[in-house]
């Protein structure tokens, strides 16, 4: 069946950097659409970025622009999110989403998710 597996988060401070990486198997994921939702304590998880099938597409929140960059390997079936600048308004639970249908800015679009993996920035 599908698995994704994050992995790469931790606790880092204010303006350091991250590398999340996500390990996709059970089928081919080189025409899919992959990418990263995040959740905060009490709130609504949220879109973090996208990637298309031949990674030339990519999309950001408004949040995270200018300072993360999304990117895949189809050969090995991974998707990594480097994380720049980082703010401790970024501690979340990240988690690895692999697109079916609809906008990709909603968690609805979004048919197979990974456990998740923390990632806590202090100030």
């Amino acid at each position: 069946q599908v698995q994704l597996v994050e992995s790469g988060g931790g606790l880092v401070q204010a303006g350091d950097s991250l590398r999340l990486s996500c390990a996709a198997s059970g089928r081919d994921f080189s025409k899919d659409t992959m990418g990263w939702f995040r959740q905060a304590p009490g709130k609504e998880r949220e879109f973090v970025a996208a990637i298309d099938r031949s990674g030339g597409g990519t999309y950001y929140s408004d949040s995270v622009k200018g300072r993360f960059t999304i990117s895949r390997d189809n050969a090995k079936n991974t998707v990594a999110l480097v994380m720049n600048s980082l703010k401790p308004e970024d501690t979340a639970v990240y988690y690895c989403v692999v697109h079916t249908n609809g906008p990709y800015f909603f968690q609805t679009s979004y048919g197979h998710w990974g456990q998740g993996t923390q990632v806590t920035v202090s100030s």
